[in-house]
């Protein structure tokens, strides 16, 4: 497990693009927090990491947005769905189980509908409306290969960074 605490949006993007650094084909991210917390500002910087120019927004009510880049990401939005059925009415499981970085936003809805292995990203206010906790757990052995990988790279760019699990 891995605490970040950033003091601003910017480290907030920042942390985001050092993560899509580490991220392979397949690879699939759980985000969970409240609203305004910075799920989609956090998936911003990974969508940047990855390449993809265009305007990343929360598909709050489209549920997925696609970007290509030099691996497609899938980013998704679970907050407006009601139950679980309406995850294959959009292929989730195609998406998910597929060669892209799913992304998937308010994971926390339908947990048991998430694949057995991924990176899990608790995202809450910190103590000014700026400030961030990052809070990140790997669900499998490939994810905690990468927090390991994360945690010599972002000691040395943020000032808060708990590896004492």
């Amino acid at each position: 497990m891995l605490l970040i605490h950033t003091v601003s949006p910017e480290e907030t993007l920042q942390l985001g693009q050092m993560i899509a650094t580490l991220l392979q084909p397949s690879d699939v991210i759980c985000l969970t927090g409240d609203l305004g917390a910075g799920k989609t500002l956090l998936t911003k910087g990974i969508a940047a990491g990855l390449g993809i120019t265009e305007d990343v927004t929360s598909p709050t009510f489209t549920v997925l947005q696609v970007y290509e880049a030099k691996m497609p990401v899938y980013h998704f939005d679970l907050y407006r769905l009601e139950n679980a059925e309406e995850l294959a009415d959009i292929g989730f499981d195609e998406f998910v189980f597929g060669s892209g970085i799913s992304i998937i936003e308010w994971a926390d809805k339908f947990s048991y509908c998430m694949p057995e292995q991924y990176l899990h990203i608790a995202i809450t206010h910190g103590t000014s409306p700026e400030t961030r906790a990052i809070q990140i757990q790997a669900r499998g052995s490939h994810y905690e290969s990468l927090i390991e990988e994360l945690k010599k790279i972002a000691g040395s760019c943020f000032r808060n960074v708990d590896t004492g699990f």
